[in-house]
């Protein structure tokens, strides 16, 4: 049913066969995109789903943050801070407990239903009832399916009231609400295709709150809506023109499903992509010489690093710690392996993050990396072992920091593995030492630094899973310093809070930062207004229009 009327609809409205075409991952080569359509090359294999109340990947964040609009969202002119989006203002209690936000009038969903606070409930409602992935970030908040109904609901027609459980940072809850999570869905839509539920003990709510619909269905306001969602082919996005903002400048927009960096940058040579995603460093440089191709990039909230697991006697001395951090070649992997795609960074708060620290102190300098081994009693190295998931950049990285590592004695051995295999072993905390990535949860500095700073419970059953408890680091003194930046509500004190924490991390824990992702994109010059946004869900096409 789902092809035929994607068929349907393509003769309708995407102007027949040649349009079709667009949407086959094998289309002709020299083929012309549409003037009136945006055709984006990504990984969009990610996608599980498409209801903002459950999807929690890369690739549905940005499709959601076109489609769906928010309360507030991030003010890209200074992300920290957000703007009201759906609210026209809002007020905070002189307790710190009770947001009240206004709606800006006149406001419709793509459906033409009109958007009221009763909306705003429903979708906080629903996404803490489902209970999936994202709910978490509404959640901290002290809210739980049993008292949702009292603590997010609609006032009146254009006034929502969002009750929080402790004076938090104002920063803090508003940053959270700008998280897709907090979509505001069409209630009368979704309503109209529940499906009933039979209560049981892990769900005890008698529907389905248009889950089942929602995964593929569409309920929202924002610049685009979606048309079509063929999984591990295509997003069909259509302009949405009763969108309350300034319309979107091109009709549609569709990402077709392309993992292969290569076969990205031939489309995009040939004509047959306007935009291409998912690029690595050789592709770029290939770009870079052709005179009708151009590229952008943007930091995103995603930092690498590697961790040492401070069970292991060894890892766990200071100076031990403070080697690793001499013993990576920072510039070579900057010029070679992260070239385009990464730059250093080794801060565990992301640049235009509320209090990041721009400060990287560290450089290769194995004599200083063998001073602090000799301190420790290991002038001779030792023998150590490193989880990394198979796959560029942290092959790459793994292998030169083998090598910085045999130059000071250290004796790494790398144990490769896929996605899961690392993941589950890093989780249990049976690594010596892991390299990985980890992305902010929500534009907020306590997303990574409730991780990479935090551990209320150090013990094997601790439930608080953090990076720290991950790698076995017991740091009271840091975890209240962490809560207590939670309710600082002068953003400039929060912010010099963070960088405080920042310092502490770089000094003294078992992180090695090395480098914040860059996504990169390559495209037609013949785009204007094509930009990357600093977070996964600000890549926003509207403005996007061609010559």
């Amino acid at each position: 049913m789902m092809m035929e009327k994607l068929a349907l609809r393509s003769r309708i409205l995407l102007a027949g066969a040649a349009m079709s075409a667009l949407l086959l991952a094998g289309a002709p080569a020299g083929a012309v995109t549409p003037a009136d359509t945006l055709v984006e090359g990504f990984a969009i294999d990610d996608i599980i789903s498409m209801d903002p109340g459950e999807a929690f990947e890369l690739s549905t964040a940005e499709v959601t943050g076109n489609t769906y609009d928010l309360l507030v969202r991030l003010d890209l002119s200074d992300t920290s801070k957000v703007k009201g989006d759906l609210a026209e203002s809002w007020t905070v209690s002189d307790d710190g407990l009770t947001y009240t936000f206004k709606l800006k009038p006149g406001l419709k969903f793509a459906s033409g239903n009109p958007i009221t606070a009763a909306d705003v409930a429903y979708s906080f409602e629903r996404a803490v009832k489902l209970d999936k992935s994202p709910a978490f970030i509404i959640d901290q908040f002290g809210i739980s399916g049993d008292n949702v109904a009292e603590k997010a609901k609609a006032v009146d027609d254009t006034t929502f009231q969002f009750i929080v459980d402790k004076a938090y940072a104002p920063s803090f809850v508003l940053n959270c609400l700008s998280a897709t999570v907090a979509s505001v869905v069409d209630a009368k839509l979704v309503k109209e295709h529940v499906a009933a539920v039979t209560p049981s003990a892990d769900y005890k709510w008698d529907n389905d709150f248009g889950n089942a619909w929602l995964k593929t269905g569409y309920a929202g306001s924002g610049v685009y809506k979606l048309r079509e969602w063929r999984a591990n082919e295509a997003v069909v996005l259509e302009r949405n023109d009763n969108y309350y903002g300034e319309k979107a400048k091109l009709a549609r927009v569709i990402y077709r499903n392309m993992k292969e960096s290569s076969a990205q940058r031939l489309a995009l040579e040939a004509g047959d992509i306007d935009v291409a995603r998912n690029l690595e460093p050789n592709d770029l440089d290939a770009i870079a010489k052709n005179a009708d191709l151009t590229s952008t990039s943007a930091p995103k909230g995603t930092v690498y690093y590697i961790s040492l697991n401070q069970k292991n006697p060894n890892l766990a001395k200071p100076e031990v710690r403070q080697a690793f951090k001499y013993l990576v070649d920072y510039d070579a992997l900057g010029s070679t392996i992260l070239k385009g795609i990464g730059e250093i960074h080794q801060t565990f708060l992301p640049k235009g993050v509320l209090g990041e620290l721009d400060e990287n102190p560290f450089k290769l300098d194995v004599a200083k990396a063998k001073e602090l081994l000799a301190k420790a009693g290991l002038a001779d190295g030792f023998s150590v072992t490193m989880d990394v998931r198979t796959g560029q950049p942290t092959t790459g990285m793994a292998e030169s920091i083998q090598q910085t590592l045999g130059q000071a004695g250290i004796k790494l051995e790398i144990i490769p593995g896929d996605g899961k295999q690392t993941l589950t072993k890093y989780r249990a905390r049976n690594h010596d030492i892991y390299i990985g990535q980890w992305g902010q949860d929500y534009f907020d500095p306590n997303s990574n630094a409730q991780t990479f700073a935090s551990n209320p419970d150090n013990s094997d059953a601790g439930k608080s899973k953090t990076l720290a408890w991950r790698n076995a680091w017991d740091i009271p003194d840091l975890t209240k310093e962490t809560e207590a930046a939670l309710l600082e509500k002068d953003s400039g004190k929060r912010a010099d809070m963070y960088k405080d924490l920042e310092k502490k991390i770089l000094d003294t824990s078992p992180f090695v930062l090395i480098h914040q992702q860059l996504e990169v994109a390559g495209l037609r010059k013949n785009l204007k207004g094509f930009a990357l946004g600093p977070s996964f869900d600000t890549n926003f096409v509207g403005p996007v229009s061609k010559e």
